[in-house]
């Protein structure tokens, strides 16, 4: 059965064009008049658009219906007069809004993705609703249908593996194989055999023929865990695989070619690693293609409250247990708290809460006192430890490991800066002969402009110009739409109708 779209009919005009909008993208859409309640649609809903004005009774009625169990989405259309800024939005207990008069393409395209990211929800269990989390919720749904390598990169704890699950279920390859591999739970000897197999005899104990984790990816997604722990002989031949799409056991002779995604996931800051000598560049590079970087819990407080509701849910219905409730103050005191374990060590807090339970609601001094006096001084984690090949034991004092260090730190950064200005003259390559600039005074040369420099040059329309600064956002903004729509000042469906008429809307 088609997902459903429930549209109210409060302004007929908008609601009779989004319904054949949303048809024509493959959803069932019902078309709810006055007096009804989503309760009398039929089937699963999966999306709201309210046509009237959100502040009266009846679109307050829906918000709040939506908002219970069974969470729907729900998409607003706004007067021209009113803000379409998120603040706005959640103000007025929506999830986006689109202004009035509409762009059907553009309105059902946010409510595909509204409906999407409720989805991605549902598939991983994340939970989050702060900016910090919408954003990468809406990253994954952009990303997902592609079948480009993906890079995840935070800390412990803080779910990337459910995040290469979303992609994957999300993706064409849905229903293909999802492989998940540590790499630093497996040792040196044996990594290489486990992700490409071997032949039998290759290796003292290799009895028969087995297949890697390459071969049992197939046509699906391979998630590697923990890139930066991966030994270099083996990143040689990781590369290969990106590139060529293919490979050979350990002890074969054959090629084998392969159909497989490849998301990788590090807690690590990679550009150290490169910067030290224990990561590769060129495979850095290309795994780098997009990249995810999930924050963490310590940045989206906001999240705690509904994460702690949903584990208490998950661990009392798993271990039998009642649970009377967490106490305001005590509450705060989780919320405050810098969890450098992130949501990780708060799911964990949480379990033992629910089994530990002492019959009555939790107060502040049933929580561990390492959580309770921790507030403020929460050791945060360390992204990158030294590389053992840039300082050893005989170095000649911390001066001398600060200075390695940052010569390192600076060598990585000169080279990023040399590759972005190369990519910067290609792109300029590519644009309109210009005239030669008028000369100027000898004290005053001429400067170079930074790569997402917008510059007038002799000849430029204003078409010309906006497009440039448009393409200058979207870069700043990773191609985040939202984001780059804000910087430049105007509004997101402003950002899309530009990018049609310029031909850049993927």
């Amino acid at each position: 059965m088609a997902d459903t779209v429930v549209v109210t009919t409060d302004d007929l005009e908008p609601a009779v064009r989004l319904r054949a909008g949303f048809q024509a993208m493959g959803f069932q859409v019902e078309l709810l008049t006055a007096g009804e309640t989503i309760a009398d649609v039929p089937g699963e809903p999966v999306l709201l658009v309210l046509t009237g004005g959100l502040r009266e009774r009846r679109a307050r009625a829906l918000i709040a219906e939506a908002a219970g169990p069974g969470h729907v989405p729900i998409l607003g259309l706004l007067e021209s007069t009113e803000a379409t800024n998120r603040e706005r939005c959640r103000e007025l207990g929506v999830s986006e809004c689109v202004a009035k008069p509409i762009d059907v393409d553009e309105t059902v395209l946010v409510g595909r993705r509204l409906v999407e990211r409720e989805r991605l929800r549902e598939i991983t269990g994340i939970v989050g609703d702060t900016p910090e989390m919408e954003e990468v919720l809406e990253r994954v749904v952009q990303i997902a249908p592609t079948d480009t390598t993906v890079l995840i990169q935070g800390e412990s704890g803080t779910g990337k593996e459910l995040v290469a699950r979303g992609l994957h279920a999300l993706s064409r390859r849905r229903l293909r194989p999802f492989i998940a591999v540590n790499v630093a739970a497996l040792p040196d000897t044996l990594l290489e055999s486990e992700l490409f197999g071997h032949e039998k005899g290759a290796f003292t104990g290799a009895d028969a023929r087995r297949k890697g984790f390459f071969e049992l990816a197939h046509t699906g997604t391979l998630f590697l865990d923990e890139i930066a722990e991966m030994p270099l002989a083996t990143q040689t031949k990781l590369l290969r695989v990106l590139e060529e799409r293919e490979f050979r056991r350990v002890g074969g002779e054959e090629s084998i070619r392969v159909d497989v995604r490849v998301v990788a996931a590090t807690n690590r800051g990679l550009a150290e690693h490169v910067a030290g000598g224990a990561f590769r560049r060129d495979l850095y590079h290309r795994l780098n293609v997009l990249r995810i970087e999930l924050p963490p819990l310590r940045e989206r407080r906001g999240d705690v409250p509904a994460l702690v509701e949903s584990f208490v849910r998950e661990f009392s219905q798993q271990h039998d247990r009642p649970f009377m409730g967490i106490d305001p103050q005590a509450m705060q005191i989780l919320v405050e708290y810098d969890w450098p374990g992130n949501v990780r060590e708060l799911r964990n807090l949480v379990e033992s809460m629910v089994v530990l339970a002492p019959g009555r609601t939790i107060r502040p001094e049933d929580i561990p006192a390492d959580v309770r006096f921790g507030r403020g001084r929460s050791l945060l984690p360390v992204l990158a430890p030294r590389p053992a090949s840039v300082v050893t034991r005989d170095a000649a004092g911390p001066e001398i490991e600060f200075v390695l260090q940052t010569l390192f730190n600076l060598k990585m950064d000169v080279d990023d800066l040399r590759h972005e200005w190369d990519r910067f003259r290609q792109r300029q390559e590519h644009r309109l002969s210009l005239p030669a600039p008028a000369a100027l005074p000898v004290e005053a040369p001429p400067l170079e402009p930074e790569e997402d420099a917008v510059v007038y040059r002799p000849g430029m329309t204003m078409q010309e110009m906006e497009r440039a600064a448009i393409e200058a956002a979207l870069r700043e903004a990773n191609g985040n739409r939202r984001r780059a729509a804000e910087m430049l000042g105007i509004g997101e469906r402003t950002l899309y109708r530009k990018l049609k008429e310029y031909g850049t809307l993927v």
